[in-house]
């Protein structure tokens, strides 16, 4: 384990301590217990990749310079912040899919004796970052934009994952309703705002920077985002399950996945007709005819060609920057993403 992900981890033990002995509420030994352990359970188990990326963001924005102990401490506070908002709402959507695993265990809901009780222990998660800014940031000067860009992203990763469940409510699995602007939709408020733009709006915020003047930054990382999930589709379909960690369902689940959509736009009448009579079924033999299918209309290369002009399309929006520290933030950002296999 690196240093710095050492250093974060450790940040973790504090930020739950100081949850556990929260003052505004008179902690049982048993209540006390409950919060630890999912806490234990779903915050910490990840890549961590967003909230690293904070402390990362935030180095790169210092342009070399040595962080201080209480800088790294307060960016990896708010790093953490985004894994717990990753947490609630992960805790939550395995409840409305009805997953059965989350991060190679089972979900939280899942566990004996959680059920349903996994729903308030989101709204817990939620309510657990205004307490670690509250904490930590009330005397910063920054500390109502902090509050502010939190609820803004929650609010619009809650209204993407609305856009996501409405549009395949069952009984209505209707695929003509999908189409790229959709697709496009879907991901940029589900998906984008809080694994990309938060983590970096964090890092602005702690170096002084007013959000308003970065407009240009969120809509690369937005577009970042966007790159991602569509490489992300591709590989729940064509990654292999041993490199990316899990077993890829969206056809079977009829995600308005971003190679459905292409498949839409690329198949002649009767393919079309096939697609639509096998997308979205359980039956392996179906999956397999809907995986021949996207052979047979080369969305291999469809995609190849779609990764290298997102590439450079991302390239020229990032030298076009004027800031050269924000520009190596950002080549940071996609290299760590571009071709990846996981």
């Amino acid at each position: 384990m690196s240093d710095l992900k050492s250093k974060f981890v450790e940040v973790y033990n504090i930020l739950k301590q100081e949850l556990l002995n929260d003052p505004a509420f008179e902690f049982t030994d048993v209540s006390r217990q409950w919060v630890e352990r999912m806490l234990d359970y779903n915050v910490p188990g990840g890549k961590l990749n967003r909230g690293l990326s904070v402390v990362d963001s935030y180095k790169l924005l210092k342009e070399g310079e040595e962080l201080t102990d209480d800088e790294i401490f307060l960016s990896s506070a708010l790093g953490w912040c985004i894994e717990w908002l990753q947490a609630y709402f992960l805790v939550l959507d395995d409840i409305m899919d009805g997953s059965h695993t989350r991060r190679g265990q089972p979900c939280w809901f899942r566990r004996p004796k959680i059920g349903m009780i996994a729903v308030n222990d989101g709204i817990i998660l939620r309510n657990h970052i205004p307490r670690i800014l509250k904490k930590h940031f009330r005397g910063k000067p920054y500390y109502v934009d902090l509050l502010d860009l939190f609820n803004e992203v929650e609010f619009q990763t809650a209204s993407g994952q609305m856009i996501d469940l409405i549009t395949t409510i069952e009984g209505e699995k209707d695929l003509t309703k999908y189409s790229l602007p959709l697709h496009c939709q879907i991901v940029q408020y589900k998906t984008a705002y809080y694994s990309f733009y938060l983590p970096v709006a964090c890092a602005l915020l702690m170096a002084g920077k007013n959000l308003d003047d970065h407009i240009d930054v969120k809509n690369i990382l937005i577009e970042m985002g966007i790159y991602f999930q569509v490489q992300d589709d591709y590989l729940d379909c064509f990654g292999t399950p041993e490199v990316i960690g899990k077993i890829g369902t969206d056809i079977e689940d009829f995600k308005c996945s971003w190679l459905v959509v292409k498949a839409m736009e690329r198949c002649n009448e009767e393919q079309k007709k096939l697609l639509i009579e096998n997308y979205g079924k359980a039956d392996p033999a179906c999956v397999a005819k809907v995986k021949e299918l996207y052979n047979t209309i080369d969305l291999q290369g469809a995609f190849a060609e779609y990764e290298s002009a997102s590439y450079e399309r991302l390239i020229k929006s990032i030298e076009a920057h004027p800031n050269k520290a924000i520009q190596a933030l950002l080549k940071s950002f996609l290299a760590k993403i571009y071709k990846r296999q996981k």
